[in-house]
């Protein structure tokens, strides 16, 4: 196993500097010209929703990449750069640390942490605010991922000094002036912005939905044993496509999931070659396309009540009836 490790991540150094300078420049100059065709008043304001909601997938799958210091040798380069991406996704609130720690622990403690339980939340609210809430989800609104990150954004407040304070409450100033800015050039702008950001943040909940059946505990709790195997067999490769390998770059090759737990420092571009080598060592397990959007879809009220469900395994065939999925993402939202 440590010998597929080695060989199925190494790349050239020259290639490795191309691949990543082309995933962070079209981040950047898309967000840019995304936000430009907004403007439009023809055709090209659905390519700007279009460019921008995929800028902002990129600039989420590359902050999970800083997060790894999979990019730089640096860590420090690691970090100025994912509180970059952060600006650009929203995930600037929390600080890149503690995104970093909270991803981190994922990996090495092989669960799901949580301070807001948000099916229990659910489950908890009046009805007549729970009916409107599972309406809006059904009809793929994320209102339940916006109500998480505001109430992270003010808990974190709640507990900040003094000084931690001043940088919440100067990103949100800057944040809040971007948007007043642009409402001012054309309000149309602003509801397509905010139409691609609600598209980044369903195509990141539908990417993350499947990649685990880890229990989740709350923060601080005592974990049990978890044999070496468990990580695994509990973690699923749920790929765009296996057969046109191209087509997993759309989601900066997050897919290939079974490899990047197998090897969390390997980097978006080393994957297929890991996923190749450790399937050949028959390690990965995968969903299909079908099976994730298919469950995707069905449960998509469901989940923000029972939570994730399980996959269930039969005489070595894994059965997703009930897999409902996990509702929101660890790497850019503090939970």
């Amino acid at each position: 196993m440590a010998t597929l490790l080695t060989t199925a991540k190494t790349a050239r150094h020259p290639t490795r500097i191309f691949l990543n300078t082309a995933a962070i420049a079209y981040t950047l100059i898309g967000y840019v010209i995304g936000i430009i065709l907004l403007f439009f008043n023809s055709w090209l304001s659905g390519v700007g929703v279009i460019l921008l909601a995929h800028s902002l997938i990129f600039s989420a799958y590359l902050t999970h990449e800083f997060i790894h210091s999979t990019i730089f040798r640096s860590r420090r380069h690691n970090a100025q750069w994912g509180q970059l991406m952060g600006w650009l996704n929203g995930a600037c609130y929390y600080g890149f640390d503690a995104l970093a720690i909270q991803h981190i622990q994922h990996h090495t403690d092989h669960a799901d942490f949580y301070r807001f339980d948000i099916p229990a939340a659910v489950r908890q609210l009046p009805g007549w605010l729970r009916l409107p809430v599972l309406a809006l989800e059904w009809c793929y609104l994320p209102v339940v991922s916006f109500w998480a990150r505001w109430r992270s954004i003010y808990l974190l407040w709640q507990a900040a000094q003094n000084r931690e304070r001043r940088r919440i409450a100067a990103v949100f100033g800057l944040r809040l002036a971007f948007f007043v800015s642009l409402v001012s050039l054309s309000f149309k702008a602003l509801l397509l912005y905010l139409l691609s950001y609600v598209v980044m943040i369903t195509v990141l909940r539908w990417a993350d939905a499947f990649q685990h059946n880890y229990e989740g505990f709350p923060l601080g709790s005592v974990l049990p044993y978890r044999a070496p195997q468990y990580e695994q067999a509990h973690t699923f490769s749920n790929l765009i496509s296996r057969r046109w390998a191209g087509l997993n770059l759309l989601l900066l090759n997050f897919g290939y999931h079974s490899a990047h737990h197998a090897d969390m420092t390997c980097p978006w571009y080393g994957l297929p070659r890991l996923d190749k080598a450790l399937n050949q060592a028959d390690v990965c397990r995968y969903i299909t396309l079908s099976d994730q959007l298919a469950n995707y879809h069905r449960f998509r009220v469901v989940r923000l009540l029972k939570g994730q469900g399980d996959a269930d395994e039969a005489d070595g065939h894994l059965s997703f009836e009930r897999f409902y999925g996990a509702v929101d993402v660890s790497f850019i939202t503090l939970y």
